[in-house]
C-alpha cells in the first residue's frame, strides 16, 4: 500500500467535497473523519516518539553525570542535582513533562529514574482525544563498588631502559656512549675512569632515571588508589606481569597491594630496571596474557570480577636480535598490530593503554634504520598482519604510526593515553585507571 502526505490527503478531500454529484458529498463527508483521524493519528503518534526518544537521551544524560559523583553527595542532594540537570536539557515546547521517581543506591552504586508526560494532539483531538501519554526509564551502574582484577602489564622491552628525558639521554650518550642502560652486554664497563658493573649500575650512579623506573613509580600510583577505592581490600585485586617475549608473571591478582609494593623494588621480580626482556613480540605475549585474565564477569561478585589490562609499553614489536642482525631484520622493528589485542578484547576485559612515546634518537643508527623508517618499508603487513587505519598513508613513518596502533589496541580512546615527560609517565596510568572507575554502564 502506497502512503500519501497529510498535505495530498487534504487536497482531494477539498476536491471530493466540491463534487456535488448525487450524494457524493455526503458519502465523502462521511468518510473524511475516519480518514483524517487515521493521518492526524499517525502525526500525533510521530511527535510523541520523537518527545520519548528526547526524553530518554536527557535522562540517560543526567544519570550519567550523577553516577559519576555519586561519592561526593548524599541521596537527596543527588536527586536535586538529577533533576536540575535533567530539567536545564529538557525541550517542553511542544509537551509536558517531568521526573516522576528517582533511587539512589549508593551502597550499590546504582541510580535508576523514571520520567512521564503527556504530548498534545492535533487531528485526534477530533476523537477527543487531546494528549498522549509518554514515559521513559534509566538505570546505570558504575564500577566504582564492583569486584575488580587489575592486571598491570610492563613492557620489558630493551628500548624502555631508555633515559625518560632527553637530558638524560644526552648525558648517557656523552659520558657512557649509549642512550640505553642494558643495551649493551659487554659488562662489566667503565665510565670516565669508573668501572661498573653494567650500564644500568652508572645510569643510578649519574641519577639518571629510565623509562622503565618512571613505569614503576606509575604502578605505585594505582596501588595507591586502589588503596583508597578498595580500602578493606576484599574487592580489588592486582596482578604485575613482565612483557617480553613471553608473558611473565611477576605477582598473580590478590588483594594485598603490599605484596605487589614489594615486586616493585625486588629485582628478582622481573620488573625493575635491573634487567630486560630480549624481545617484545606482542602478537605471542598479548595471546598468552589472555589465558592469564580469563573472561571477564558482571562485577557483581568475587566469582565474577570486571576485569581491567592496565598496559604500559612503547608500542613497538622488537627483537634486539633484529636490530644487530642486519638489514634484512630492520624491517620487522614496527608497530604491534592492534589485532593482537583482540584476544583480551574478545574475552569482555577492558583494554587501557599508557604509551610511554618512543624518543626520537637522532644520533643513533639503529633508530634511524628502524623505527624512523616508513610503514611501508616494514613487514608491518607481510609478516604481522596488520592493516592501516584509512586515510593514512605508508609513507608514514612507523614512530608516527605507534600512536595509532596503541589507541585501536585500547577498548575505546579513552582509555588510551600518550605520555612524553618523566611527569607524564608517573601520572598516566593512575589517570587511565580514574577514566575506567567513572566508567558506566546503562542497564536500561
Amino acid at each position: 500500500m502506497r502512503l500519501i502526505s497529510f498535505a495530498t490527503a487534504l487536497l482531494r478531500l477539498k476536491s471530493l467535497l466540491r463534487d456535488t454529484r448525487g450524494n457524493v458529498a455526503l458519502v465523502v463527508a462521511i468518510a473524511s473523519l475516519p480518514m483524517l483521524l487515521a493521518v492526524g493519528a499517525s502525526l500525533d503518534y510521530t511527535r510523541a516518539y520523537n518527545v520519548q526518544n528526547k526524553m530518554q537521551a536527557d535522562l540517560d544524560a543526567a544519570l550519567v553525570a550523577a553516577i559519576k559523583q555519586i561519592d561526593g553527595y548524599d541521596e537527596g542532594k543527588l536527586e536535586k542535582k538529577i533533576t536540575d540537570w535533567f530539567d536545564a536539557q529538557a525541550d517542553k515546547r511542544d509537551s509536558s513533562y517531568d521526573l516522576t521517581d528517582i533511587k539512589v543506591d549508593k551502597s550499590g552504586h546504582t541510580i535508576t529514574a523514571t520520567a512521564a508526560g503527556t504530548v498534545p494532539t492535533t487531528l485526534m483531538a477530533l476523537a477527543d482525544i487531546k494528549t498522549v501519554p509518554v514515559g521513559v526509564t534509566s538505570a546505570i551502574k558504575g564500577p566504582g563498588t564492583s569486584n575488580l582484577e587489575v592486571y598491570i602489564v610492563i613492557d620489558k622491552s630493551p628500548s624502555m631502559l631508555l633515559a625518560a628525558t632527553s637530558k638524560g639521554q644526552t648525558l648517557m650518550r656523552n659520558t657512557a656512549g649509549c642512550e640505553f642502560a642494558c643495551h649493551n652486554t659487554n659488562d662489566p664497563v667503565t665510565v670516565q675512569g669508573k668501572k661498573y658493573p653494567t650500564y644500568y649500575a652508572y645510569s643510578k650512579a649519574a641519577g639518571v632515571k629510565l623509562r622503565s623506573d618512571v613505569a614503576l613509580t606509575a604502578v605505585g600510583e594505582v596501588l595507591d588508589m586502589i588503596d583508597s577505592a578498595d580500602s578493606t581490600h576484599t574487592r580489588i585485586k592486582v596482578g604485575l606481569y613482565g612483557l617480553g617475549e613471553k608473558i611473565a608473571e611477576a605477582l598473580p591478582p590478590t588483594y594485598s597491594t603490599s605484596s605487589a609494593r614489594k615486586k616493585l623494588s625486588d629485582d628478582s621480580s622481573g620488573l625493575t630496571s635491573a634487567s630486560s626482556m630480549k624481545s617484545t613480540d606482542f602478537d605471542t605475549s598479548l595471546k598468552a596474557l589472555k589465558s592469564k585474565v580469563g573472561i571477564a564477569g558482571d562485577g557483581s561478585s568475587a566469582n565474577s570480577p570486571l576485569k581491567l589490562v592496565l598496559l604500559l609499553t612503547d608500542g613497538v614489536q622488537s627483537d634486539r636480535d633484529w636490530v644487530l642482525g642486519g638489514a634484512s631484520y630492520w624491517g620487522r622493528v614496527t608497530p604491534l598490530n592492534p589485532a593482537w589485542c583482540a584476544a583480551l578484547k574478545d574475552n569482555k576485559a577492558s583494554v587501557a593503554v599508557l604509551y610511554t612515546e618512543y624518543l626520537a634518537i637522532p644520533n643513533d643508527w639503529g633508530y634511524k634504520a628502524t623505527v624512523a623508517e616508513s610503514m611501508k618499508s616494514s613487514v608491518w603487513s607481510s609478516l604481522w598482519g596488520g592493516t592501516l587505519r584509512n586515510g593514512v598513508s605508508g609513507n608514514m613513518s612507523r614512530l608516527n604510526y605507534i600512536p595509532i596502533a596503541l589507541q585501536d589496541c585500547a577498548s575505546s580512546s579513552d582509555l588510551f593515553l600518550s605520555a612524553a615527560s618523566e611527569t607524564e609517565i608517573a601520572k598516566g596510568l593512575s589517570a587511565l585507571f580514574t577514566q575506567y572507575l567513572t566508567s558506566v554502564r546503562l542497564t536500561q
